[in-house]
């Protein structure tokens, strides 16, 4: 688990790199996004890798690795949303916005500590298209939670559905670092 540990530290850290990248050249623009708009924007990415899984074509640069990693990203931006409650466009301090990403981040990653105690780390024998679909399943997951007005019955909210995908995405991005995807 110690090597899970730092992989995912890792992974985490590019795609914080890239965040607080794109956070400095377009400030804080994501705050407008309601929550459907950033689920839509995580289905685009992950339609287009199952596009690219399927088809073995690339006809764009950006390669399957850019995509996890803006999956990722826009799951944090989702939770954010989330807390924040408001569509507030004004711009966020950085180091807000850091302590939030750090926050949401640390939230999955606990979940997939405890996950990984209790499956035994079952998904690092998993294949990249399973990532894929399990991330779209939970899209369209969100997708039926907002149109019953955010309300579940007996299944877990939106936010546990975003930690799940940020969670596939990370487990993606190690097994494709490690050569096996």
């Amino acid at each position: 688990m110690n090597n899970t540990n730092q992989q995912y530290d890792s992974a985490v850290r590019t795609s914080k790199d890239i965040f607080i990248k794109k956070t400095k050249d377009y400030g804080t623009s994501w705050r407008v996004l309601r929550t459907i708009s950033v689920i839509d924007q995580i289905y685009i990415k992950a339609k287009r890798i199952r596009t690219i899984q399927e088809t073995n074509v690339q006809k764009i640069s950006d390669d399957i690795v850019s995509e996890f990693i803006g999956i990722v990203n826009y799951s944090v931006i989702g939770l954010i949303q989330l807390e924040l409650k408001t569509d507030e466009t004004e711009e966020m301090e950085q180091d807000i916005v850091e302590k939030l990403y750090d926050s949401k981040i640390g939230e999955a990653r606990a979940l997939m500590q405890n996950k990984n105690h209790d499956y035994g780390e079952a998904w690092r024998d998993m294949s990249q298209e399973s990532f894929t679909d399990l991330i779209l399943t939970k899209l369209l997951r969100v997708r039926q939670i907002l149109h019953n007005g955010g309300k579940t019955l007996i299944s877990e909210g939106i936010e546990a559905n975003y930690h799940d995908i940020i969670n596939y995405a990370v487990f993606a991005l190690i097994l494709k670092a490690e050569g096996t995807h």
